[in-house]
């Protein structure tokens, strides 16, 4: 059997960082990767927004690391040259109900350390951003836009750069623990099993799966995987706004917002669509309540602008209806197995958040 330091299993954005940092660390890292390339799920198929850390629970991890993460990764991309934009963006209200709402969703955001927040008048709002339509403003001037897949690229020349190893078409099938070293069992086309002293299930929306099934995890420690779809739309033609726009959040997702690409495409959603199977097919006519969301606040959005554009999967940890999750890192101290970090529910801010997720990672696998 043969042995190796590290293995980290998944290779999106969460993964390659973590990678990274444990490589750069002088630490032997192997990266096992299901499909043919890096972030084929998650990490592709998301808004590709710089977050600034606005609506998370003070002190949730998830607040704790998209600001964290933030601040780390506009350096970073200047630095490594992935396309970027800090590009900011207006969360608008379009009632008197919404308006009352900025003044909390401002106070949440400056209690996290986001800076330089400001409640607009319509008219300044409207001013910045002469399509729009709104009765207030909030304005993010840290929010931007990236190249997520540049930026993915950038990570894993850096992994590889420090000694880390990728090998795809190697999916994680099983695991069991024995003593201070875990067994993984690895598929594919030259099915083997690698003994390591650390394990990182970065493994996204199969990270609950893949923990249930490494003998010697307590599976009470193990969290229900939900699925809760996001389906986006393209908008025909360059963008009628600057920045990105985004309405007054909503249960279990932000609204249907307005985010841009670097060429200027415009692209709207995700809404929130929850599913038992992972399937990635956007419904055309699930464009009906796009209009209607999108009207209330760009009444200038013409009928048939709208086609169907791509769909990502968020990996909830949490069923429909329940209070909104954290990421979940898992390690030692918590479930009791040496060597075994599992991350759990790293959705949105995942991406933003992933350069400061991979330090606390470097830090767990440290202490446990």
């Amino acid at each position: 059997m043969e042995q190796v330091d590290c293995i980290v299993v998944g290779a999106g954005v969460v993964g390659l960082a973590v990678a990274r940092a444990l490589a750069m660390s002088g630490r032997e890292v192997i990266i096992l990767e299901a499909a043919e390339g890096i972030g084929t799920e998650t990490s592709s198929r998301n808004s590709e927004v710089i977050h600034a850390g606005i609506y998370y629970p003070a002190n949730s991890l998830m607040a704790r690391f998209c600001v964290a993460g933030r601040r780390m990764l506009y350096p970073y991309c200047a630095e490594k040259g992935v396309p970027h934009r800090n590009c900011g963006k207006l969360i608008v209200a379009t009632n008197e109900r919404e308006d009352a709402m900025l003044a909390g969703i401002k106070g949440r955001a400056e209690a996290n350390g986001v800076e330089g927040m400001q409640v607009l008048t319509a008219a300044e709002a409207m001013a910045m951003e002469p399509n729009l339509l709104c009765t207030s403003a909030l304005h993010s001037p840290a929010t931007g836009i990236v190249d997520s897949h540049s930026y993915m690229l950038a990570l894993q020349g850096d992994a590889e750069n420090a000694g880390a190893t990728p090998v795809f078409f190697s999916p994680m099938v099983g695991g069991k623990v024995v003593g201070r070293r875990i067994e993984v069992d690895v598929g594919g086309a030259d099915p083997m099993t690698l003994a390591c002293n650390l394990l990182v299930n970065a493994a996204g929306l199969h990270a609950p799966f893949l923990a249930r099934h490494i003998h010697g995890m307590p599976l009470d420690r193990v969290p229900t995987a939900y699925f809760a779809k996001g389906n986006y739309f393209t908008l025909a033609g360059r963008s009628p706004f600057s920045r990105l726009i985004y309405p007054v959040p909503v249960p279990g997702g932000l609204g249907v917002h307005l985010t841009m690409d670097l060429g200027g495409q415009a692209k709207f959603g995700p809404d929130v669509e929850w599913i038992d199977t992972i399937d990635y097919t956007v419904d055309p006519s699930r464009s009906d309540s796009f209009y209607a969301a999108v009207r209330t606040y760009w009444p200038g959005l013409k009928d048939g602008a709208l086609q169907p554009g791509y769909a990502g999967i968020r990996p909830k940890i949490v069923p429909k209806g329940a209070p909104g999750q954290d990421f979940v890192v898992q390690g030692p101290q918590t479930h009791g197995v040496a060597g075994l970090i599992n991350l759990f529910g790293i959705e949105s801010p995942g991406l933003t958040a992933s350069l400061a997720i991979a330090e606390h990672v470097l830090e767990v696998s440290r202490t446990g």
